[in-house]
């Protein structure tokens, strides 16, 4: 169970898609809840 809470974590930790900021004409420029492996933990 842990193992797929990490992969979903895995998953939600990259870059918007090039296309999602061309969709929205660059109003949203970064994946704001990007996390660094090493600064914030996952907490469990």
């Amino acid at each position: 169970m842990i193992k797929k809470k990490l992969v979903k974590k895995q998953r939600q930790n990259r870059p918007i898609p090039y296309w999602i900021r061309m969709r929205t004409d660059n109003t949203i420029r970064y994946n704001a809840k990007r996390r660094h492996w090493r600064r914030t933990k996952l907490g469990f």
